[in-house]
């Protein structure tokens, strides 16, 4: 027995926290689901390790206070730190001495997945760390770390499971009826849109390409603004801008000033866009704002790379794409908070300057911050298919049960080596 006792909150839509409550449990721990409604209780297979939430969404930290004081937890495992819930039970975590597992997508998505202590995103530890820090944790031994897998399964798989669980939200919800999604829409609203986008799948898909071919066709020179979900965590929770149209606004400003005329504003949306937003309206009534209307386009979602591939410069909120941009090397330009906003490779200048004549990053210290992150917080793998799931689920197993915080873990082997390499000289 391990004497760790999990305690499972919201998890991504799937089965990823039943897998590893269940591989948790081989190695001996306790653990437990609390259930908030039918969709987080139809992906949780331990029937003798759940508890419905059921009462109103106002009780929630009484309720989870009775239920630390009578259950000996020793960790909590969520999915987006954000959620009403989720800040509440970090909070009372933090008050009892209990260790928060935190996941999120990949910081340098599409190929990983984000695992830290306590808070991710804007609550992050790398928050608070510069280059030089990790430099000096990683104090010139480099460890091995994976190359990306040329897929970990289309994007549909997270489409339909986020349909599946809504559909049971939506129909099964019986016994939750004071369920509170965290998003600002209805259930049946959210729904509709996930089964809209499995059909109109085909549809986007072609129209995207036609889109995509005929920029690159065109010869012109053009800038990516990389667009966010507007309800994510990361633009509500880590951005000062109160909805996406505010921050199309000040892009197509900028570039009204400062682009070169013969230069293009391509705005790309978030792979997940649902239509929620009327994206292309908004943006067009901003280019005509403007005066720029034949030099504006929308894309939509698709494939980031090939359309890196030509641009001069990126612009975005906080989204994890402009990692992307600067592993090319490429200028980027970013107006929330976000783990890689350091100043030694992404531009603070106003936006009309970046257009006309951006900073170059420093690719170098760009480089030795991913290799940290790779070192430490992300992890191969996916949430939304069996071979992504299987990957992170056999690297990150070890680390919960030893309690590692990796950017802790990271800077006590760097010391352990150094320790290592006196007792060698000596």
């Amino acid at each position: 027995m391990t004497g760790q006792y999990f305690l499972f909150l919201q998890g991504p839509h799937g089965p990823f926290f039943s897998r590893m409550a269940g591989l948790l449990r081989e190695a001996g721990a306790r653990v437990h689901r609390i259930a908030f409604n039918a969709g987080d209780a139809y992906f949780w297979d331990h029937a003798d390790a759940f508890t419905p939430f059921t009462d109103d969404p106002g009780t929630w930290g009484q309720f989870l206070a009775a239920f630390l004081s009578e259950h000996p937890v020793t960790d909590i495992v969520l999915y987006g730190d954000t959620r009403g819930i989720h800040e509440i039970a970090r909070r009372e975590a933090a008050r009892r001495g209990i260790t928060v597992h935190c996941f999120e997508e990949g910081y340098l998505r599409p190929y990983w997945v984000t695992y830290e202590h306590g808070g991710v995103n804007g609550h992050s530890p790398l928050m608070e760390m510069s280059v030089d820090d990790m430099r000096r944790q990683m104090a010139g031994q480099r460890q091995a770390v994976p190359d990306a897998p040329a897929q970990w399964g289309a994007l549909w798989h997270h489409v339909l499971l986020g349909a599946i669980y809504h559909w049971f939200v939506l129909f099964r919800n019986g016994k939750y009826r004071a369920y509170r999604p965290h998003r600002s829409i209805s259930v049946r609203r959210e729904w509709w849109l996930y089964v809209n986008r499995l059909v109109m799948f085909p549809i986007h898909s072609l129209e995207r390409k036609v889109e995509t071919a005929r920029l690159q066709t065109s010869g012109a020179n053009y800038h990516l603004v990389l667009l966010q979900l507007a309800h994510d965590s990361s633009f509500t929770e880590h951005s000062d801008f109160s909805s996406i149209s505010e921050f199309i606004e000040i892009c197509c400003e900028g570039f009204a000033k400062g682009a070169p005329r013969y230069h293009r504003l391509v705005f790309k949306t978030h792979p997940l866009e649902d239509g929620r937003e009327p994206l292309r309206k908004i943006i067009a009534a901003a280019g005509a704002r403007h005066g720029i209307s034949d030099r504006v386009l929308m894309i939509r979602g698709g494939k980031l790379g090939p359309m890196l591939d030509h641009a001069d410069t990126a612009v975005t909120v906080n989204s994890t794409a402009g990692q992307q941009v600067l592993w090319r090397g490429m200028p980027l330009r970013t107006f929330g908070r976000s783990v890689y906003a350091k100043p030694e490779f992404v531009s603070e200048q106003p936006l009309a300057e970046f257009f006309a004549n951006p900073k170059m990053p420093d690719w170098d210290a760009y480089r030795d911050y991913r290799q940290y992150l790779l070192e430490t917080s992300q992890f191969t793998g996916g949430f939304y298919t069996a071979s992504g799931r299987a990957e992170v689920l056999r690297n990150v197993i070890r680390v919960m049960l030893e309690r590692l915080d990796p950017y802790e873990d990271r800077c006590r082997k760097s010391k352990l080596r150094k320790v290592w390499d006196a007792d060698r000289a000596l």
